[in-house]
């Protein structure tokens, strides 16, 4: 468990729980003033996938998201959960976390030269129960990668990426791996932030 700055800010009434381990979301939260525990959700995401092979990518990250938030309230019943994921699709594929430096190196030379559709999702759960869910997503232009770019970019980035859909950090070396992006900075992070404060706010947990 890891909990963030204490309430104080004026802006908050209560804090939350984030089911997630995600760096890059505690930072995320963290800069935007919102007091936090972080409690990673334990599901099986790999069966849940399965289980929505025909699914579109957005459909599939909220229900990751959701799963992530229900999960965790289950045992929080007085606190409100957030729970978030993300997915990468290129040429109509979805990608899932790399499970070594091979595999990552793979995706990184299947993603060079294509457009990376990147779908973040949020939900938020309170005594076991789905109350909010919403995603977004954003398009990544790969430039086109050599081989010799790929391993000394993993020489860099590996293992900090293996937790990384899309094999990237865009907060680090991983923007070297783009010509352009089309979206909001905080869905290529991996989470909708602005759609998430405002559904705080209507709970109550924000000033409004």
């Amino acid at each position: 468990m890891s909990p963030s700055a204490p309430l104080g800010t004026g802006l908050v009434r209560e804090s939350i729980v984030l089911a997630s381990a995600s760096a890059s979301r505690r930072a995320m939260l963290a800069a935007s003033g919102v007091p936090f525990e972080a409690v990673p959700a334990r599901i099986d995401e790999r069966a849940l996938e399965v289980e929505m092979a025909d699914s579109e990518p957005a459909e599939i990250a909220q229900a990751l998201a959701a799963a992530k938030a229900a999960a965790v309230s289950a045992s929080r019943p007085g606190q409100w959960v957030l729970g978030s994921d993300s997915l990468v699709e290129v040429a109509a594929r979805r990608f899932d976390k790399p499970s070594n430096r091979e595999e990552a190196a793979e995706h990184l030379a299947l993603f060079s030269g294509r457009t990376m559709t990147l779908h973040s999702a949020a939900a938020l759960a309170r005594g076991g129960r789905i109350d909010w869910v919403e995603g977004d997503f954003a398009r990544l232009q790969v430039r086109e990668l050599s081989a010799d770019f790929i391993e000394s970019y993993l020489d860099a980035e590996w293992p900090a990426v293996a937790g990384c859909v899309g094999c990237f950090r865009i907060e680090g070396p991983g923007v070297q791996l783009f010509e352009r992006v089309i979206g909001d900075q905080f869905t290529v992070l991996g989470m909708p932030l602005f759609p998430v404060l405002g559904a705080l706010r209507e709970r109550g947990v924000l000033v409004p």
